[in-house]
């Protein structure tokens, strides 16, 4: 399996970063991607990178929470990287409306910077939306005629959103969500043709955050993505091992080598 979105680097490993990495390798994931934030954590990235680079990838992008006012030092960051070494795409970016609606406009010209240098380096894009399907949207279609693709991380719609998101030729993420009771993506996914469907996802945890259950409301780890792989079985009612070897494949088609 790969984790396509793990926050490795956070602080809320730095006791057991370690035996973390171990657990996720004993549980059978043979790839990470870390998004990036903000430039504030990027020496984190760099240094998991380097310890254990045919393991850990890294992307490069701004957060949309990290985005203010004024972004021009961290988007020239974003620029500089880009320019000097090789990622495996930008991310993750995108639109946050939950914790504020302050800097709406600077999100969207933050976000369509970031899908003009994807297209400019052939990368594809990690998409956070949380309240901002409507304003995601908005961008990518003015994106629709071109090449850009990428994913929905930490994917949490409904049909409506599903289907706009695969007429795009974006993939979604599944997480932890797609584990709890109430979370309502088992009974979206279960709309779609389970082989069909399949073919647009990857699999994602986002530790430390959204917990698999019986892990919700713990720290998250790479190795939970077995619980979401296993949920994502039953609910497709497609064998284990196909799910772990199709969202692989479609993590490695989409994610930029190097």
């Amino acid at each position: 399996m790969i984790d396509t979105h793990t926050h490795l680097y956070s602080s809320k490993f730095d006791e057991d970063r370690a035996e973390a990495i171990n657990r996720a390798k004993e549980n059978g994931v043979k790839q990470i991607y870390l998004p990036s934030i903000d430039q504030a954590y990027f020496a984190s990235m760099e240094a998991m990178e380097k310890a254990d680079p045919d393991w850990v990838k890294l992307m490069i992008g701004l957060h949309p929470c990290s985005v203010t006012a004024d972004n021009d030092t961290e988007m020239e960051f974003v620029k500089s990287q880009l320019a000097s070494r090789p990622f495996a795409a930008i991310g993750e970016i995108g639109i946050d409306l939950y914790w504020d609606k302050t800097h709406l406009e600077e999100q969207k010209a933050v976000f369509r910077q970031h899908c003009d240098w994807a297209l400019a380096y052939h990368l594809p894009i990690i998409i956070h939306v949380r309240d901002a399907f409507e304003e995601v949207f908005e961008v990518l279609e003015e994106y629709r005629k071109t090449p850009l693709t990428g994913i929905f991380h930490c994917f949490t719609g409904g049909k409506e959103e599903l289907d706009q998101v695969l007429s795009l030729g974006f993939k979604v993420g599944l997480g932890g969500v797609l584990t709890f009771k109430n979370g309502g993506l088992d009974k979206t996914l279960a709309l779609y043709e389970s082989k069909e469907i399949l073919s647009h996802i990857v699999l994602e945890t986002d530790a430390p955050y959204l917990a698999p259950h019986p892990h919700r409301g713990k720290r998250n780890e790479t190795s939970y993505i077995s619980l979401v792989a296993s949920k994502l079985s039953e609910v497709l009612n497609v064998p284990l091992e196909e799910i772990q070897e199709k969202t692989t494949q479609n993590a490695l088609d989409l994610f930029v080598a190097y």
